[in-house]
């Protein structure tokens, strides 16, 4: 149980790692939008892979893996139309658009948006003794343009890096505890729940890629996004094979 809750601090690591480069690099719009897109790239892969494939499998086609989907997708959709509403609709923004926001709202977005991925490292150790390399490593990349883009914004904001930098060390604790309840509360799940949570999982990611990563990473990368989202989904699924 104590393994979940060590990768998901690595996995959530990261989000520091990315916030200090931010802070002490100056990296350029079009830069930042073609990371972004790699790391879309990367999540895309594992949600096919790891996360809707191995819930097909797990569920042996019963249609649990629509319901969770659909399900991940509402919910996420929710929670963030409701932080949006309290202030916090620009936190992953590059542009500073963060100083118009809720403090509290751009925090409890910035967890929202972790919270399926850390879920999913704890239930992967559940199920197989040990941590999927290719998810671990999807979603270390993926969290680098995310708090690089984040931290930018918030410093134009006016945010002190000091705070920026708490922040950041606080979603990566709430990742090690996410990752944790993943396995602890699904231990004696059945295999039906196990796919319907990875599906879940699975929507949820879909729909902040679409909503908050995606459209950050073209409008500042153009079209070569398409390029980069293609390199990285094709990394992490040669990564998968080998897993």
């Amino acid at each position: 149980m104590g393994e979940s809750f060590v990768w998901g601090i690595v996995a959530g690591s990261s989000l520091v790692l990315g916030g200090l480069l931010a802070l002490r690099l100056r990296i350029g719009n079009r830069a930042l939008g073609l990371v972004m897109a790699f790391g879309a790239g990367v999540l895309i892969s594992a949600v096919a892979f790891e996360l809707v494939h191995e819930a097909f499998v797990t569920s042996a086609g019963d249609g649990g893996v629509a319901l969770g989907l659909f399900a991940g997708s509402t919910v996420f959709f929710l929670g963030d139309t409701l932080i949006g509403r309290l202030g916090g609709s620009g936190r992953k923004s590059s542009s500073g658009g963060q100083a118009a926001g809720s403090a509290l709202a751009i925090v409890l977005g910035i967890v929202l948006d972790g919270i399926p991925e850390s879920l999913v490292l704890g239930l992967t150790v559940l199920e197989a003794g040990t941590v999927s390399a290719a998810f671990l490593v999807a979603v270390f990349l993926s969290n680098l343009p995310e708090s690089i883009a984040a931290t930018t914004g918030l410093s134009r904001a006016g945010w002190r890096g000091s705070r920026i930098v708490w922040l950041w060390i606080l979603v990566m604790a709430v990742s090690g505890l996410a990752a944790l309840a993943g396995y602890a509360l699904l231990d004696s799940a059945s295999p039906r729940t196990v796919a319907f949570v990875l599906a879940f999982a699975g929507g949820a990611i879909l729909t902040m890629l679409a909503d908050t990563m995606m459209p950050e990473a073209f409008e500042h990368g153009g079209k070569l996004v398409g390029l980069f989202t293609t390199f990285g989904f094709a990394l992490a699924f040669l990564i998968s094979s080998l897993d």
